[in-house]
């Protein structure tokens, strides 16, 4: 008579099989094992053979995160035992991070980006937009050599490693200096300008993936010798791409710029750039709309060559989807000496002033260079006395 054998009990697989499993898995960025980079927050095994793995981003916008899911439960699933994966993402913390960044570097620190300090003076806004071609570049040259030229005290860094510009539009053609670890960037108008393209030979492309592009500017940020500054500006890349995190991460209370054209299409594109301050928790300073129209040579009517309302769309847009209000600091109408003076390197607001371009980028360069920083979170040096 056949008697039913009876069945092996499942085994559950351990803790130090899961965690041996994640050491198989590299980062997709850094190219080493998660477990190595602290990345592995928490193990959790039930016993039916169920993991439950937590695991640390080192940033809120980490483009990789699908990547880093797959490939955990991949190498978990293949572990002996393993019923069902469930894989959990965290952010590491600014600590973490920094330990991170040790490590990398081999127990040697990191040198300090100033701006990031909590006492910082230094008002710091990144120049975004969604799409290229909408005269962000013009529009940061103008604004730094407007603030300048009212006693400001004005840096600006040419974040757009592949597409850099800044030099030409400020008309500068210097080299930064060298001093033992210090790098004394070059001025002109009034203002201190860094950009990649003051190190590639003459009109070389930039072929770089998103470490290198971090690395660069972490050096811009860090290792130029800035000096006290009373506002610096980040040209950024359009896109909501490797820099744009970079940023929120090297100096995480710059406030954002979005620049946008009269055009719905560009529009639609300007707001999603500036909607990533929601998920960076950077504030977003206002809305500029550039070639807001042209002024008509034989009327005073403004011709709607780009349409009309793109500026106040994107302010109501980013005013939804961050819950604060972002206004709509000015618009600047199409100009031929904005063009030229950017191909000149004669910032029209320093090169005519009184025209119609000059005056309204003037004008948000006051209510940018005006504003005072609070004194949330800063230290006083004072200390109590007892008059007893």
């Amino acid at each position: 008579m056949a008697t039913d054998t009876p069945a092996t009990p499942q085994t559950v697989p351990s803790e130090e099989a899961v965690r041996s499993a994640l050491a198989t898995v590299d980062d997709p960025e850094i190219h080493r094992p998660i477990t190595d980079l602290g990345m592995v927050k928490s193990v959790e095994i039930a016993e039916d053979g169920a993991v439950h793995v937590g695991v640390y981003l080192t940033v809120s916008g980490c483009p990789m995160r699908e990547t880093i899911v797959t490939r955990v439960s991949e190498a978990v699933r293949a572990v002996p035992g393993v019923t069902d994966v469930a894989v959990e993402l965290d952010v590491m913390s600014e600590e973490q991070r920094r330990e991170l960044a040790t490590a990398l570097r081999g127990g040697q620190a990191e040198r300090e980006v100033p701006f990031a300090r909590p006492d910082s003076l230094t008002r710091v806004y990144c120049v975004a937009s969604g799409k290229g071609g909408v005269g962000k570049s013009s529009v940061t040259v103008n604004l730094a050599a407007a603030m300048a030229a009212d006693g400001l005290k004005v840096g600006v860094v040419d974040a757009d490693i592949y597409g850099h510009s800044v030099p030409r539009m400020l008309g500068t053609d210097g080299r930064p200096t060298q001093v033992e670890n210090m790098i004394m960037p070059p001025s002109a108008h009034g203002v201190k300008v860094i950009s990649i393209g003051m190190f590639t030979p003459g009109n070389a492309p930039v072929v770089w993936r998103g470490p290198m592009l971090h690395r660069a500017l972490q050096q811009f940020l860090a290792d130029v010798y800035w000096g006290d500054l009373d506002v610096l500006l980040l040209d950024l890349p359009p896109g909501t791409g490797d820099i744009a995190i970079s940023v929120a991460q090297l100096v995480p209370n710059a406030e954002i710029l979005v620049v946008t054209t009269p055009q719905q299409a560009a529009a639609e594109v300007a707001e999603r750039a500036g909607a990533i301050a929601v998920q960076t928790h950077q504030k977003i300073v206002g809305v500029v709309e550039n070639m807001s129209g042209l002024p008509c040579p034989h009327c005073d009517e403004m011709l709607d060559v780009f349409g009309s309302g793109g500026g106040e769309r994107v302010a109501e847009g980013l005013t939804r989807a961050t819950g604060a209000e972002v206004p709509v600091l000015g618009t600047i109408p199409i100009d031929l000496r904005l063009r030229e003076g950017g191909d000149e390197g004669k910032p029209v607001v320093l090169s005519d002033p009184d025209s119609a371009a000059g005056k309204a980028i003037h004008s948000i360069a006051s209510k940018l260079g005006g504003r005072q920083r609070g004194l949330a979170g800063m230290s006083l040096g004072i200390t109590p006395r007892n008059k007893f």
